[in-house]
């Protein structure tokens, strides 16, 4: 049973392995209810939400907010230090005037205007209290946002929340972020597509997969090219900056929050830093594609015709 819906901003597809249809829609539609209360408690465009209201807070005072968004940027901030900043929630400081990435758009800002619009980008300005559940952000201006691992979480909890009610086998796609569990009814794992970057809609890889996650990220979506040149819509937030280079990133992990939150870090920090750090991860591995359509792997993927890493 399958059926598809319009939350947090993407589309989202649902599918369970129930004995009846009735059954099916039933525990779907609650699945989708489900997300709608993360996107209350995460959304920008959301009033009351936790973001918004640590948003408004920022330079202010710390705000209490839910365990679950507490924990969220508490883990965020991990990944962070492991990324070495090239994965920041606080990079909703960013003026996105400057970086509409349409037809419009001729040049880059030049290097000092960029480091000023990454001036408030620091993920240690971000205070937690546990004992409060309390965020507060240290700057005025400061603001968080969870594009770069909200689809993966909800999916990630709408995976466990759908497995606490007893259904034993199933996929949610958060737009080609995805978790799966269990087996088929014909009891096979479940065949995973990988995004072709240069054509969209495309599928170049296929992947049999039971109680894993599967993301990807590239530039193939949105971009820009200025002189010759291609820029992703992915800007380093330690630079203010597009980055050029790197068409796709695939991470395959058992979770979904993970696999998301990883795709736009590993791009940012090249292909060679990016695979080393996914090479010390445990049950984390990664499918790269240059702007010359090579493929790049972590150590435990064998890819035929791959060229290797020096």
């Amino acid at each position: 049973m399958k059926k598809t819906a319009r939350k947090m901003g993407n589309h989202f597809e649902i599918t369970v392995s129930c004995e009846g249809e009735e059954e099916g829609n039933k525990w779907i539609d609650a699945a989708f209810e489900f997300i709608s209360s993360i996107e209350s408690q995460l959304s920008t465009y959301q009033p009351t939400s936790d973001t918004s209201r640590i948003n408004d807070a920022a330079g202010i005072e710390p705000v209490q907010v839910h365990k679950e968004t507490f924990d969220l940027i508490a883990r965020c901030q991990r990944l962070s230090d492991l990324t070495q900043g090239a994965f920041d929630i606080t990079y909703g400081s960013v003026d996105k005037r400057l970086w509409n990435f349409d037809t419009q758009m001729t040049q880059l800002p030049d290097k000092i205007t960029a480091q000023k619009m990454v001036r408030l980008i620091n993920y240690r300005n971000i205070e937690l209290d546990r004992a409060n559940l309390s965020v507060m952000l240290k700057e005025k201006g400061m603001r968080i946002g969870f594009g770069g691992i909200g689809k993966g979480y909800a999916a990630e909890k709408t995976r466990e929340w759908l497995r606490l009610q007893g259904i034993q086998a199933g996929i949610v796609n958060a737009s080609g972020d995805l978790t799966t569990w269990g087996l088929q009814p014909n009891g096979r794992e479940w065949t995973i597509g990988i995004a072709d970057p240069n054509q969209s809609g495309s599928i170049f890889s296929f992947l049999n997969v039971s109680d894993m996650a599967v993301a990807t990220s590239g530039n193939y979506e949105k971009f820009v090219v200025i002189n010759g040149k291609k820029y992703s819509h992915t800007i380093d937030p330690r630079t203010g900056l597009p980055i050029t280079g790197i068409k796709s990133v695939t991470i395959i992990t058992p979770n979904a929050e993970l696999a998301d939150a990883l795709t736009t870090p590993i791009a940012i920090m090249g292909i060679e830093a990016g695979l080393d750090l996914i090479d010390q991860l445990h049950q984390v591995e990664c499918i790269i594609i240059d702007d010359d359509d090579k493929i790049y792997t972590s150590k435990n993927i064998q890819w035929k015709d791959g060229p290797k890493r020096t």
